[in-house]
């Protein structure tokens, strides 16, 4: 039942990765020149408290260093990389075992 779960989450996030490519596709062909969505600015646009707030338990938490090195790179990922490896993740952790 959990590698249901996992296959299923995998598959909506997989398609939240193509819907994020295709958008990024559409503004590259209205700009003329390749346009990319980072990860970092879909979060703070969709909620800008929870972004602040996990920035605040990292620091906290782990530290300062880890916040910059680790976690500044994702969000200046784009979105629909960061999503389609999450997707890929979590369809590999959900597969059926090898018999």
């Amino acid at each position: 039942m959990i590698r249901f779960l996992f296959r299923f989450v995998g598959l909506w996030v997989l398609a939240g990765a193509f819907v994020a490519l295709v958008l990024d596709g559409v503004r590259s062909i209205a700009s003329s020149e390749i346009v990319t969505t980072p990860l970092g600015v879909t979060w703070l646009s969709v909620s800008p408290g929870s972004l602040t707030r996990f920035q605040g338990f990292v620091e906290g938490t782990l530290s300062s260093p880890v916040w910059e090195y680790l976690v500044v790179p994702v969000l200046g990922a784009p979105l629909f990389a960061v999503l389609g490896v999450a997707g890929a993740l979590l369809l590999l952790i959900g597969r059926r075992p090898a018999a």
